[in-house]
C-alpha cells in the first residue's frame, strides 16, 4: 500500500515591504511522503517571497512538465517558475525557455557550493534565472515551525525575512548566487 501525503493547513500573513505586497493566504499543503519538513518550509518561504494573487503550488513532485510553484496567466503564459534543490542544467533550461522568470532556491548545506561551482558557468546563459541559497542552519531552524495547522507571519524588508508564529521568530538572510 502506498504511503499518503500529509496535509497541512497554513495561514500565511505576508508583509513584503520591498515589493509593497501585504496579504493573507490560506493554503493547503500536501507533504509528499518523501518530503522532509525542511523542504516543505523552503516551499512556504519561496511562496512568501514571491507571493501574488496568481501564485500557486502545482500538482506536486511527480509532474515533469510543471514547476512545483508557479505564477501562470489565464492564457497559459508562465510569469514565474520556482524550483527547489540542486537542479540540473537540462531542467533549468526547460524552465527558462517556458517562463518569463525562473528562481531556483537551493538548500543542502555543504553540497551547495560544490554544485554551484560545477554549474555556475552553464547557468550564465539564462538571463531570466535567479539562484538563491538558503543556509543550512536556517532551513533546520524553519523546520521547528512545522505543525499540522500553522499561522505564520513573513515580514520582508531590505531582502531580509522575519519568520514568526505565536511563540517563536527567526531572521532569515538569503544568499543570492545569481
Amino acid at each position: 500500500m502506498a504511503l499518503k501525503s500529509t496535509v497541512f493547513k497554513v495561514t500565511l500573513q505576508i508583509a513584503d515591504m520591498d515589493r509593497h505586497y501585504y496579504q493573507d493566504h490560506q493554503l493547503t499543503i500536501a507533504q509528499h511522503p518523501s518530503e522532509t519538513d525542511e523542504r516543505m518550509m523552503v516551499r512556504l518561504l519561496a511562496f512568501a517571497l514571491n507571493a501574488s494573487e496568481s501564485l500557486a503550488f502545482s500538482k506536486g513532485l511527480c509532474v515533469d512538465d510543471e514547476a512545483e510553484l508557479w505564477d501562470v496567466e489565464l492564457n497559459g503564459d508562465i510569469n514565474l517558475w520556482v524550483a527547489f534543490g540542486q537542479s540540473d542544467e537540462k531542467w533549468l533550461r526547460k524552465a527558462a525557455g517556458r517562463a518569463k522568470q525562473v528562481i531556483l532556491y537551493t538548500y543542502g548545506g555543504r553540497s551547495v557550493p560544490v554544485w554551484w561551482q560545477q554549474n555556475q558557468s552553464s547557468f550564465t546563459r539564462y538571463k531570466n534565472l535567479n539562484v538563491v541559497n538558503i543556509p543550512e542552519d536556517v532551513v533546520k531552524a524553519m523546520a521547528a515551525f512545522v505543525d499540522r495547522t500553522m499561522t505564520l507571519q513573513f515580514t520582508i524588508t531590505d531582502g531580509e525575512v522575519l519568520l514568526s508564529n505565536a511563540s517563536d521568530s527567526l531572521t532569515i538572510a538569503l544568499e543570492t548566487l545569481k
